[in-house]
C-alpha cells in the first residue's frame, strides 16, 4: 500500500465499506433523477440498491486494503456518501477483512473518496 495514497485517502487504500455485505450498498434517500445517473449495470435487479459480486459492490475496482476505488465515485448513493472514514460503519467494515482501525476523521474534514 502506498503511503502517499494512505495519507491523502484512507479509502483508496481500503475499499473495506464497499465489500462489506451485498445488503449494505441500499438505496434510501436519492431522488429518481439522482439514481437515474448511476449506469444499469452496477444497480441490483430488485433496483433497491447497487448490485453486488458476493458481498462486493460491482462498482468498486481494484484489491481491498491495498489500492481502490469506485467507477461511479460522481454518482454514488447516499449510503456511500455517508460512510466516514473512521466512523463506526469504516471501523466494522475493516474489522471484518482485518485491516486495523483508522482513527476518527472530523466531519469538516473532507469526505469519502474511495
Amino acid at each position: 500500500m502506498s503511503a502517499t495514497i494512505m495519507a491523502e485517502s484512507p479509502c483508496q487504500a481500503c475499499g473495506a465499506c464497499c465489500s462489506y455485505s451485498a445488503n449494505w450498498p441500499r438505496f434510501t434517500t436519492e431522488s429518481d433523477t439522482a439514481l437515474d445517473l448511476i449506469p444499469e449495470k452496477f444497480v441490483n435487479e430488485g433496483l433497491s440498491g447497487m448490485r453486488c459480486e458476493g458481498d462486493r459492490c460491482a462498482a468498486l475496482s481494484g484489491k481491498v486494503g491495498e489500492m481502490t476505488s469506485c467507477q461511479i465515485y460522481a454518482v454514488r448513493p447516499e449510503v456511500c456518501r455517508t460512510c466516514m472514514p473512521g466512523d463506526p460503519e469504516c471501523a466494522m467494515a475493516r474489522r471484518r477483512h482485518g485491516l486495523p482501525a483508522l482513527a476518527v476523521v472530523p466531519a469538516n474534514a473532507g469526505t469519502h473518496t474511495a
